[in-house]
């Protein structure tokens, strides 16, 4: 997912519903800080609120995910003429949000107890959809500041690991690994697998962080779904 692009969509359907950032902010109970970091990029919501987002503004969830109004939807907007057409329209419309909107969802969490992580995977019979928005480390121990960190998100899959996504830091300003997760955020749309055919412990977080000795600290850390996708 292009999280600039999704930030963006947010900052459209705000200007057009006539809110401002803290009026919106006020509405999901966060700060007007976080909704700044949403339509910058550089942050998600959390999946329930855009599930509440699609709900209250009558937009598609996978409109929400792609960023974008689905062409169909810009077209209904047009001047239509024809009575027959404008009743064929909106029919059309009915059917294609029913079926855009029955996505189901799972959370993803960790059984590592060095690390609190909140996530989930959204699917229909077409799509899946991955987002770990929040992954914060809480063992306290490691306070090195590291010159380069990575965060690998892995699917288990007949004995080998496949890489799905990652997220780097690599700038000249060192950095904790505490402060570098508050930042990471990943949201993988149109997976290739469905939801059903996860298992509960296929997915899993590599992160791999090198101080300025060139020193090594490596985590692994397994996701668990709340139950699986076939349940």
């Amino acid at each position: 997912m292009n999280q600039e692009k999704f930030g963006s969509f947010i900052k459209q359907i705000r200007k057009q519903n006539n809110l401002t950032q803290k009026q919106l902010a006020d509405k999901y109970n966060v700060t007007y800080q976080a909704v700044s970091k949403w339509e910058n990029g550089k942050n998600m919501p959390d999946i329930s609120l855009i599930k509440q987002m699609s709900k209250d503004f009558k937009i598609s969830l996978e409109e929400l995910f792609n960023g974008e109004f689905k062409e169909n939807k810009k077209n209904i907007l047009l001047p239509i003429l024809l009575v027959v057409l404008v009743g064929i329209i909106i029919i059309l419309i009915i059917m294609l949000n029913n079926k855009e909107d029955d996505f189901k969802f799972k959370t993803l969490s960790s059984t590592c107890e060095n690390f609190n992580i909140v996530g989930n995977i959204a699917y229909n019979d077409k799509k899946t959809y991955i987002y770990i928005s929040n992954i914060e480390y809480c063992g306290g121990d490691d306070i090195k500041l590291y010159k380069k960190i990575e965060c690998i998100l892995y699917e288990s899959s007949n004995n080998m690991d496949i890489k799905i996504s990652s997220f780097n830091y690599t700038e000249d300003k060192k950095i904790s690994l505490e402060e570098f997760l508050k930042n990471v955020t990943f949201a993988i749309d149109d997976y290739k697998k469905t939801c059903k055919e996860y298992s509960k412990n296929s997915l899993f977080l590599s992160i791999n962080a090198i101080d300025e000795n060139n020193k090594i600290t490596s985590y692994k850390i397994p996701l668990v779904l709340e139950k699986t996708c076939n349940n």
